[in-house]
């Protein structure tokens, strides 16, 4: 296992799925005119939580895998 790409791959995995759950966000307030409220819904919050968690180890492994096979 490589740890440096899959140090690289959290950090980046972990910034992509940040930019995404901040995307659908502002998709939602912008577009839709309606605003998320994630206090009041604990699945929301749940997954605003674990989007960029999943993004990261996806992106971990991701990059273990890619930078051992150079």
């Amino acid at each position: 296992m490589n740890h440096s790409g899959a140090m690289i791959g959290f950090v980046v995995g972990g910034a992509a799925g940040f930019l995404l759950t901040e995307t659908v966000g502002a998709f939602f307030t912008f577009v839709l005119d309606r605003a998320l409220d994630v206090d009041g819904t604990p699945v929301l919050l749940a997954a605003f939580i674990l989007v960029p968690v999943l993004s990261a180890l996806v992106g971990a492994a991701a990059g273990s895998r890619f930078r051992a096979g150079r």
